[in-house]
């Protein structure tokens, strides 16, 4: 994969410009994937700081159990193994979590590993608005890998997924929160963890591809939404409803 990748990477967009990389958006799968992705960029722009949109951290050592190279690297650590291979910044974060922790050690294991986090509940006390704006805020300018596992969405939305978990975000919430990170310099993108055998009347696999249309719209667009030109489209709309109304 980190050689696929890494191919990719090296082909001219459409527009012929060479310095336009072009930006690769993944389908999985397992979330392990992301690991000889963030390889492949790191060969191109150095570490990369992540935005991660998920039900869980992702940043485990290990496991009990993995005693071999291979066993250690699963869906649960590979942002650790990123971290210990330098391919992120300690700029990067987590938006949507939800998970069960073995204790405050998984925390501090998290904050090493270079990310700040925002909980599932955040969006009760924070809204939308604030925590577009904390994840702008924190990855500023830099190269950033935006990386989705759909288990991020309540399994009422999404429950086409391996790990599912209650109490998580809407797509409408989602959907939101993705547009207004347009303009952030995005380098790729992944949405993971869809499992089709266990769809119903492909709910899970609807909204991924939905969100994957946000992701190249996002990608294509490459225009900033500030917060009063976020404000200015949801006036519009507004007016635009009322109208049809």
């Amino acid at each position: 994969m980190e050689v696929a990748y890494s191919t990719l990477l090296a082909r001219k967009t459409a527009s012929g410009a060479a310095k336009n990389v072009p930006k690769i958006v993944s389908l999985g799968g397992d979330h392990t994937i992301v690991l000889p992705i963030l390889r492949a960029l790191y060969k191109k722009y150095g570490p990369i700081t992540v935005i991660h949109f998920d039900a869980h951290l992702d940043t485990w050592p290990g496991y009990a159990g993995a005693i071999t190279e291979q066993s250690q690297i699963t869906h649960g650590t590979f942002f650790y193994l990123a971290h210990q291979e330098g391919l992120i910044t300690n700029s990067s974060i987590h938006a949507g979590i939800r998970t069960k922790l073995a204790g405050p050690e998984d925390l501090e294991n998290d904050l090493e590993v270079g990310f700040q986090l925002i909980s599932a509940d955040d969006i009760d006390d924070l809204g939308v608005p604030e925590i577009v704006e904390r994840i702008r805020g924190r990855v500023g300018s830099r190269p950033v890998y935006l990386s989705l596992d759909i288990d991020v969405l309540d399994p009422s939305v999404a429950p086409a997924t391996g790990t599912p978990e209650p109490a998580g975000w809407h797509a409408r919430e989602l959907k939101r929160i993705i547009r207004g990170l347009a303009g952030l310099n995005f380098v790729g993108a992944d949405i993971v963890e869809v499992s089709p055998a266990y769809d119903f009347a492909e709910v899970t696999t609807t909204v991924a591809a939905d969100l994957v249309h946000d992701f190249l719209s996002m990608f294509l667009s490459g225009a900033p939404q500030t917060s009063e030109s976020r404000t200015n489209t949801n006036k519009i709309a507004t007016a635009k409803d009322d109208r049809e109304l």
